[in-house]
């Protein structure tokens, strides 16, 4: 396999697995977050800014992994 194939690998293992963690972790917490307005209606307000503001930063995590796949696709630092 040639450096081309490898990063080609690399870069989807890298979108691809983080497309899963963040998907994973925005289920979970919004999970926990109908299970915990169940549990205390009166907190569903300041739980909701707490959870949109936690899938803004982990959806942030994976758009950074997208960055650092195209840069490894486009501008490589490791091509000869």
């Amino acid at each position: 396999m040639t450096d081309t194939g490898l990063i080609a690998v690399a870069c989807g293992l890298i979108i691809g697995l983080g497309a899963i963690g963040a998907c994973l972790g925005i289920g979970a917490m919004g999970g926990r977050y109908l299970d915990g307005a169940v549990r205390q209606p009166e907190m569903m307000e300041p739980l909701q800014t707490k959870m949109f503001l936690l899938a803004g930063l982990i959806d942030a995590n994976f758009l950074i992994g997208v960055g650092v796949a195209m840069m490894f696709v486009f501008a490589n630092p490791f091509a000869k």
